[in-house]
């Protein structure tokens, strides 16, 4: 991903060195194992996100094996069998589903600190396909040993039941945000989103790069490509927003949030 010269680029979460050292190569998952107490992610991430020292040491039993998904590669696809939920380490990727008239509709993006796969729980297998945005890391973890542990750590249980909530309530912020705001609306919510979630993962809320195209944003929101472009546009000119190709500045959060309490047009 290009950036221009005198954009400052924001920094990825820190690694310890022994972890970036052990980042996989393309198709390497079967060499590279970890387990949740050695990941500098364990605050963000299922399984080990509040577990006790104790409870850690029994989830430590469940080894993850870890790869690495190019830019424009498939993590999975639709129909594939689901064996896995996967925890991105690092990078970004879209979901998309394919329409009845042959379309695909981008359904979501997930990046460093979400787990990807829930689709595939109840028809095992998958509904989607989920596409690298950039060169990404993985943990794929087992979903019958995840299933085996959560009997033994209710911690684990409970929290796995908060993420299935929290993607339950994702989903039909979705459906609302479809259904009855305009392109205005739908951009400041896509925003202010976007930046609470790099928040909580150590990155800047307030500067960053947009890892998707305006045509996938588009889809996301339903809406056309010349309504994202003319709405960045009017947003930039409003001082909501500096726009310098993938790059956003939010120079007026508050505004953005005014944004949301417009009639609809």
């Amino acid at each position: 991903m290009t950036t221009n010269s005198s954009v400052r680029i924001i920094p990825a979460l820190r690694r310890a060195p022994d972890d970036a050292a052990a980042t996989p190569k393309s198709g390497e998952s079967a060499q590279c194992r970890t387990t949740c107490s050695t990941c500098n992610l364990r605050e963000l991430c299922l399984p080990c996100c509040g577990l006790t020292r104790s409870e850690m040491d029994v989830a430590d039993r469940l080894v993850f094996h870890r790869s690495r998904v190019r830019r424009g590669e498939s993590l999975y696809r639709s129909g594939d069998r689901f064996t896995s939920l996967y925890a991105v380490r690092n990078g970004f990727f879209k979901s998309t589903a394919l329409l009845e008239n042959g379309r695909d509709q981008v359904t979501g993006f997930s990046m460093t600190g979400e787990v990807l796969g829930m689709d595939g729980i109840g028809p095992e297998r998958h509904t989607c396909n989920t596409i690298a945005l950039e060169d990404s890391d993985v943990c794929a973890i087992p979903f019958a040993g995840l299933q085996e542990l959560a009997h033994e750590i209710p911690g684990l249980q409970r929290h796995f039941h908060k993420m299935m909530s929290r993607e339950i309530v994702r989903e039909n912020g979705v459906m609302l945000l479809l259904g009855s705001m305009n392109a205005d609306e739908r951009l400041s919510m896509f925003l202010l989103n976007l930046s609470q979630r790099l928040a909580a993962r150590g990155y800047s809320p307030t500067e960053f790069n947009l890892r998707m195209t305006r045509g996938e944003i588009g889809s996301y929101l339903g809406l056309k490509l010349e309504t994202v472009s003319r709405t960045f546009s009017k947003f930039q000119e409003e001082g909501l927003i500096g726009v310098q190709q993938k790059f956003i500045r939010v120079l007026d959060s508050a505004g953005l949030e005014l944004v949301m309490g417009r009639e609809l047009g």
